[in-house]
């Protein structure tokens, strides 16, 4: 694919927003920063991915190959972590066996906080830490932090990153 083409590409990305994820004031900003048009469908990993027209015709999808897992602070990680961990990590299974690569966002979060337990969870924070590292290394998951008000703007920076990689190495 040229750079023109490339370019004429992501300039029609969309980010899919899982048909599961709760359209709440928080959310609705978010999308506001998205920067691009979004639609909903299920995906079957994580809570975003993307999209673009290709100049050929017809539609370029990361839903299969790329996905960002957003939780919206510790608490919510540490309860994946704790309550919910069958169903995160056959979560995160699902996408390692099927190649799809995989980004942790965690908002309203930093190291520094999850080394020093400030965060509204009963779980320590040394098994948060040993969780999250875990993660990183078992299912090869990005781990991204941010403040609320950026992540709408770190999700369509990352899948546009991810499908200009992808587009650009058609060439090869």
């Amino acid at each position: 694919m040229h750079p023109v083409d490339v370019q004429s590409s992501l300039d029609t990305m969309r980010i899919i927003v899982d048909s599961r994820e709760q359209p709440t004031e928080q959310a609705k900003r978010r999308y506001k920063t998205f920067g691009c048009p979004w639609r909903q469908e299920k995906l079957n990993v994580g809570d975003y991915s993307a999209e673009c027209d290709l100049p050929s015709g017809g539609c370029y999808s990361l839903a299969d190959k790329v996905s960002i897992e957003r939780k919206y602070s510790y608490a919510e990680l540490a309860n994946c972590y704790t309550h919910e961990r069958g169903r995160f990590e056959r979560e995160f299974e699902r996408a390692k066996q099927t190649g799809i690569k995989t980004y942790l966002l965690v908002e309203g979060a930093t190291w520094e906080n999850a080394y020093a337990g400030k965060y509204k969870s009963q779980m320590n924070p040394k098994a948060l830490v040993a969780s999250m590292l875990a993660w990183a290394a078992r299912y090869d998951c990005h781990i991204l932090m941010c403040r609320a008000e950026t992540s709408g703007k770190l999700i369509h920076d990352v899948l546009y990153r991810e499908l200009k990689e992808r587009l650009t190495a058609f060439d090869d």
